[in-house]
C-alpha cells in the first residue's frame, strides 16, 4: 500500500501498534533524544511526543526505526521485495521484448510508470498557513538539540530541493540545517552531494541568490528518498512515484519559482547567497563522533507555509546502529539491482550498521578470472557515491554477506595479508575523522575468496566443513526422538 502523506503511515503504524504516545512533558534539548536512542537501540517503536515544553505542536520520531517499518513505509512487507521491484522495472529497459506478449506487458509497465510521476496542482494542504517575511520566524518549530556538545539546535529530517542554475535540473536531499536565529539556518551541504554542486554551479554563475526549500513531513516514501545517492540527473521525486505506485502531488511555492510535495507537513521558503558561508556544528553525528564545525552556505528564510496543526518529524542519529541506518539498508536493497546491470558477477552486499554507510561495503561475488575481485573494487570505487567507500571486503558467492560472523570468519581465515590486501587513495567522506586529510584519504580492499591456481596459488585450497543433506535429512526426521522438541 501507498500512503498520501505522514498521518497515514502514522495511522497504520497506530493499527500496528508500532507507535507510542508520550503525554508527558519533554524538552527538546536531549531529552527527546535520550527518549529516542533507547527506542531505536531496543527495536522500538516510533514515538509521538505530544507535550513538547513550550510548543503546542507534537514531534514524531523514530518512524523508520525498524527494518519492518522501513518496509512499510515503502509500501512492502520487506525491503527485499523491494529488490524485486526495482529488478523488474530495470527489466523494462534491459532487453527489448521479442514476443508480442511481452511487447503489451512492456507497453503496460511503461505506461504504469508514466502515470507514477510528479504532478503540479494549484494549491495543497501544506499551504493551508502562509507566513511571509516578518511573519516567518525558524523559532516557531520545535528544533532539537539532540547531544550535550552540539552546536545549537538543528532540523534534523528536512527534505531540501533546489535546482541546478545551469541545468534546471532538480535535487532532493536530506541535509541537516542548524538554527542561527529566526530566518538563517546553515545548509550542511557536503561538497560531494548534489546540493553542493548546485551552490557551486551559483558561484560560477555568480549569482546573487539561489532559491531552495526545506519540506518536513510529506508522505513516508519522499520522505525517504532524500536519503538515496542517485545520479544528479535523476528526479527523486519521480523515483519516488515509481516505488510507491503512486504519483506525488507539488505545488509552487509563494515566495521562490521551486515545487515542493503537496502534503508537506511544514515548508521552508527561503534562498542561499553564494559565496557567503558561516560556520556550522559540531553535531553530534550518525558516525557515532561528533562531526566539527566548519563553513557551510547560510539558508535566509523568505516564508514558512504548513498545514493547520502540523507534525514536526525528526530523526536522531549517534552512536549505530540510529534510524538512518534502517533507511540506509533500503536504499542498500534499492541499489543492489542497479549495481547488478553494471556488475552482474555481485551477488550481494551489505553495508553495516558498524560501517555508517561510508566506511565498509560487503560484496559476495562469483569469481571467474584472475584479477577479477580488483576489478570488483575498483569498479565499486568508481560508482558515484561509491566512491566514498572507506573498506571493501569480497567474499565468494556462497558466502552471506548478511551474516557478519560469517564474513569475519572469512576474512580471518582466507586472507594472506601480503597478496590479498589492496591500499589505494581517493576521495572520502566529509565526516571521515581518521584520514589526515579532509575528504581525501586512503582506503582498503580486502579479498576474501578462496584462492586456486586462477590466482597463482599452488596449496590446495582446504573444502568447506560441512555435513551431506542426506544426513542432516536423517537427522531432522528423527529429532522428536532424540528428546527435542
Amino acid at each position: 500500500m501507498s500512503y498520501q502523506n505522514l498521518r497515514e503511515f502514522i495511522t497504520f503504524l497506530e493499527s500496528k501498534n508500532e507507535i507510542h504516545y508520550i503525554d508527558a512533558p519533554v524538552s527538546r534539548d536531549l531529552e527527546i533524544t535520550e527518549i529516542t536512542d533507547r527506542a531505536v537501540k531496543s527495536g522500538g517503536p516510533a514515538l509521538y511526543f505530544r507535550n513538547v515544553e513550550g510548543f503546542t505542536m507534537p514531534i514524531v520520531t523514530n518512524l523508520f526505526g525498524t527494518h519492518q517499518r522501513m518496509a512499510w513505509a515503502l509500501g512492502v512487507d520487506s525491503t527485499d521485495d523491494l529488490t524485486q521491484k526495482v529488478r523488474e522495472i530495470l527489466g523494462i529497459v534491459k532487453t527489448p521484448p521479442e514476443s508480442l506478449f511481452d511487447k503489451l506487458k512492456t507497453l503496460k509497465d511503461m505506461a504504469s510508470i508514466a502515470k507514477t510521476q510528479p504532478k503540479t496542482v494549484s494549491s495543497g494542504p501544506c499551504q493551508e498557513v502562509v507566513k511571509i517575511g516578518h511573519e516567518a520566524d525558524l523559532n516557531f518549530l520545535p528544533h532539537l538539540k539532540c547531544w550535550p556538545d552540539d552546536g545549537g539546535r538543528f532540523i534534523t529530517m528536512p527534505l531540501v530541493i533546489s535546482r541546478d542554475p545551469i541545468t534546471g535540473k532538480r535535487n532532493v536531499g536530506t541535509y541537516r540545517m542548524q538554527v542561527y536565529d529566526s530566518n538563517t539556518a546553515g545548509m550542511h551541504w557536503q561538497s560531494h552531494k548534489v546540493g553542493a554542486s548546485h551552490y557551486r554551479s551559483g558561484e560560477l554563475q555568480e549569482l546573487e541568490k539561489m532559491e531552495v526549500a526545506a519540506t518536513l513531513g510529506s508522505d513516508p516514501t519522499t520522505m525517504w528518498t532524500g536519503a538515496l545517492p542517485l545520479p544528479p540527473d535523476m528526479d527523486e521525486i519521480a523515483v519516488s512515484g515509481v516505488v510507491s505506485n503512486s504519483s506525488v502531488k507539488m505545488v509552487k511555492c509563494k515566495t521562490i519559482d521551486l515545487e515542493v510535495p503537496a502534503n508537506s507537513e511544514v515548508v521552508l521558503e527561503g534562498y542561499v547567497i553564494p559565496g557567503e558561508l558561516k560556520e556550522e556544528g559540531p553535531f553530534g553525528d550518525h558516525t557515532g563522533y561528533y562531526s566539527l564545525e566548519d563553513d557551510y552556505p547560510v539558508f535566509h528564510l523568505t516564508a514558512i507555509t504548513h498545514k493547520k496543526d502540523p507534525i514536526y518529524p525528526a530523526t536522531v542519529v549517534g552512536r549505530p546502529p540510529s534510524e538512518d541506518y534502517f533507511m540506509g539498508k533500503a536504499v542498500e536493497r534499492l541499489m543492489l539491482p542497479a549495481l547488478q546491470l553494471t556488475l552482474p558477477e555481485i551477488v550481494d552486499i551489505n553495508m553495516p550498521a558498524e560501517g555508517v554507510f561510508h566506511n565498509l561495503v560487503i560484496v559476495s561475488m562469483k569469481k571467474e578470472y584472475p584479477g577479477h575481485t580488483r576489478k570488483v573494487m575498483n569498479a565499486i570505487w568508481g560508482l558515484g557515491l561509491m566512491m566514498l567507500a572507506k573498506g571493501i571486503i569480497i567474499v565468494d558467492d556462497n558466502v552471506n554477506v548478511q551474516d557478519l560472523s560469517e564474513v569475519a570468519w572469512r576474512v580471518s581465515s582466507n586472507i594472506n595479508p601480503d597478496t590479498d590486501l589492496v591500499i589505494t587513495e581517493g576521495p572520502v567522506d566529509d565526516l571521515d575523522h581518521s584520514s589526515p586529510t579532509p575528504k581525501y584519504g586512503s582506503k582498503l580492499g580486502i579479498d576474501a575468496t578462496k584462492k586456486t591456481e586462477m590466482d597463482g596459488r599452488k596449496r590446495t585450497w582446504p573444502p568447506d566443513v560441512i555435513m551431506s543433506d542426506e544426513m542432516k535429512s536423517y537427522v531432522s526426521k528423527r529429532w522428536t526422538e532424540y528428546g527435542f522438541q
